[in-house]
């Protein structure tokens, strides 16, 4: 496998990383957020790459969530694990903790969301019934179980469009559809990792309540303080992973 992490909010950047290299890349679909990062982790080499940019400028809505996944593909990933920053709705998910979803359900709306759209010779259509890979998710957890790290293993990712958070109505309304966890950034990129043939799984670092679940208003304060917290985890998972075998080189 050839592996590539997708960072989200609170992960720009990983600490312990050792860079080798950049490269932008002009894709069909525009171009990326940011440039691929090269680097290794323990040993094992992996491409970074900033969803939201680097720096962190472009809201959820307006990511070429395409470009960046039709990038991977081209420098020859085969793996795509992607962090995210989420609101937490089901009672495991307080914030700080982290989530592995096996499930999601799409809110969001308008974005560009399909490789499939123009000049086909026939409708295409990808099966959908696991929208994370199911050998990727197990390898994450396997880390997690390696490294100590607490973890929930599944759950189910609703995303909405933002970039405003959710009224308490809303999030009352995805609990009520099964929603564990509340994310912008979880659709098309899932979708469009599966045209691609790419295996792709979530890591979901808890930011916040979300709202009405606790009593007051959400701040970013809030929000930055309880990242520091879960994505210092994740990093710690994602060496746990880089530990385990079978990682090809890039």
């Amino acid at each position: 496998m050839i592996l590539a992490i997708i960072g989200g909010t609170g992960l720009t950047q990983i600490n312990g990383l050792t860079i080798t290299g950049q490269q932008s890349l002009d894709t069909p679909f525009g171009s990326p957020s940011a440039n691929y990062v090269f680097g290794e982790i323990n040993g094992k080499r992996l491409i970074f790459l900033a969803r939201h940019g680097d720096p962190h400028r472009i809201p959820p809505h307006k990511i070429n969530y395409r470009a960046n996944i039709w990038g991977l593909k081209q420098l020859g990933v085969t793996d795509i694990i992607a962090v995210a920053a989420v609101g937490g709705i089901g009672a495991l998910m307080a914030p700080g903790h982290i989530a592995i979803p096996d499930q999601l359900i799409d809110y969001s709306y308008g974005r560009e969301h399909t490789f499939f759209a123009d000049d086909l010779e026939q409708v295409t259509h990808i099966d959908f019934t696991e929208p994370y890979s199911p050998q990727l998710r197990k390898r994450i957890i396997q880390g997690a179980h390696n490294g100590g790290i607490a973890i929930t293993e599944t759950g189910t990712y609703g995303c909405t469009q933002g970039p405003r958070l959710e009224t308490i109505a809303e999030i009352k309304r995805m609990a009520q559809d099964g929603c564990d966890l509340v994310g912008m950034t979880g659709m098309p990129e899932a979708a469009l990792a599966r045209e691609l043939a790419l295996n792709y799984a979530n890591i979901s670092v808890v930011a916040n309540w979300g709202a009405g679940i606790v009593e007051g208003e959400i701040t970013m304060a809030e929000i930055e303080k309880n990242l520091q917290v879960g994505m210092g985890k994740t990093i710690e998972l994602l060496k746990a992973i880089t530990l385990l075998p079978d990682l090809t080189l890039v």
